[in-house]
């Protein structure tokens, strides 16, 4: 794993618990999708910055 890319992996796993914790709180469905858009987006950041730090692929996407 890439340390410098340890708080965007924060941020991922904070944006997945409160995508759950809404799932589970009984939150109107607009405001979890949006959650899980955001959770989705933030692990997605996570895998790019890494692939890019180890020279797979260019961080810029098109």
């Amino acid at each position: 794993m890439v340390e410098a890319g340890e708080p965007l992996i924060s941020e991922a796993i904070e944006a997945l618990r409160l995508y759950h914790n809404a799932q589970a709180a009984g939150v109107p469905p607009e405001e979890v999708e949006r959650l899980r858009i955001i959770a989705e987006s933030a692990f997605q950041a996570v895998t790019d910055y890494q692939l890019y730090a180890l020279g797979h692929q260019p961080l810029v996407r098109h």
